[in-house]
């Protein structure tokens, strides 16, 4: 009986379930802010901006069309798709000699002068707070350029008028910067003392041309109006590799000011190194407008249009370097074009159509601008 009824006894049964699911999985995702979408690869993730990604991958598309027009365009016009394929060697000899050795090496200065400009406009802009702070209207282009013709003046080489830009852009930062206070919330003495600056620049600059040699005057022209005739390809190298340092930094940078909305005390307190941002904003700057007078001269207005241009674009929310320095490239080589093209066969400098075009807009930037009030 009692093997019987162990035998009939009810027995549990065993049913299989799935695992439960550990604690990762019933993790809620973390809240994304808006207009950003979470990027995870592996243990790492990035928020990455929706608008200004699209916004940048669009402009950048344009600015392939652009570069391709410009390639195309000249006494020999090209299909503009020929004139793209002859950039890399594939074509008819006549369209590659007519694109790489003619047409090419202007339209890489005018991009890479473009860049450097609108990433200098960008980081100067928000650093001072104020859309009307640029390497234009500080002195650092008036700094350079005065350098830059002392050096053709003085002692004419193949290599000096880059170091010599630089040290006139760095000096004419360092006089604003010491005089004007700063570049943070005193943005607005910062801009009038970099007036000041450039006007003191500029009459040295005119000055040396009155009292030069002809032929060094001439030879200084180009960069007290601004021109990509002719550009020496050693000085545009050291233009392209300037930006591929400072553009990396540019970026990096433009991250940790948009902490700089706020007061010094709340940045300090988010972790921000306020001085050392600053200096670190100037040095980049510096570095390109040096760099890119020393190659076309002080192209006015790409350094104001550009980031304006980009900032419509991107959106507030971030700081568009990237989007800036696309847009000052697109900027630079429309005005490049239109030198060329508008009175052909006579060719207008690209600084004087950027003069032309940038002075109703920058009028019109002044009447709508309202300075802040700051406690």
């Amino acid at each position: 009986m009692n093997d019987t009824a162990a035998n009939h006894a009810p027995t549990e049964d065993v049913v299989a379930t799935p695992d439960a699911p550990s604690a990762e999985a019933r993790r809620p995702a973390p809240p994304v802010p808006p207009g950003t979408r979470l990027l995870a690869l592996g243990g790492r993730s990035v928020l990455v901006p929706v608008r200004p990604l699209i916004g940048c991958t669009v402009l950048l598309l344009a600015l392939v069309v652009v570069t391709a027009v410009c390639l195309a365009v000249g006494e020999t016009n090209l299909d503009p798709v020929t004139a793209l394929r002859a950039a890399f060697g594939d074509g008819t000899a006549r369209d590659v000699l007519l694109v790489e050795k003619l047409r090419l090496p202007r339209a890489e200065a005018a991009l890479a002068v473009g860049a450097a400009l609108g990433v200098a406009g960008c980081l100067m802009q928000t650093l001072a707070q104020n859309r009307l702070a640029t390497p234009d209207t500080v002195g650092f282009n008036e700094g350079a350029t005065a350098f830059a013709v002392a050096s053709v003046t003085g002692v004419a080489t193949q290599l000096l008028p880059s170091a010599a830009a630089l040290a006139g852009a760095a000096t004419a930062a360092s006089l604003a910067f010491a005089l004007g206070g700063g570049a943070g919330r005193n943005g607005y003495r910062f801009l009038v003392v970099g007036l000041g600056v450039g006007a003191v620049f500029g009459a040295v600059t005119n000055l040396m041309l009155s009292r030069a040699a002809i032929d060094a005057a001439n030879a200084a022209f180009g960069w007290t109006v601004g021109t990509l005739n002719s550009r020496d390809a050693d000085t545009v190298g050291h233009l392209e590799l300037g930006l591929l340092v400072c553009l990396p930094a540019a970026v990096l940078l433009g991250r940790r000011l948009s902490l700089l909305r706020f007061s010094d005390a709340v940045a300090t307190g988010l972790g921000v190194r306020v001085r050392g941002l600053r200096i670190g904003v100037l040095v980049v700057s510096v570095v390109c407008a040096g760099l890119a007078v020393a190659v076309a001269g002080p192209l006015g207005m790409i350094a104001l249009a550009a980031p304006e241009a980009a900032r419509r674009i991107a959106g507030p929310r971030c700081v568009p370097v990237l989007t800036s320095a696309a847009a000052g490239a697109a900027f630079t080589l429309l005005a490049d074009l239109l030198g060329r093209t508008i009175l052909s066969p006579i060719e207008v400098p690209a600084g004087l159509v950027t003069a032309v075009v940038g002075g109703p807009y920058l009028l019109w930037l002044l009447l709508t601008t309202r300075p802040r009030r700051t406690a």
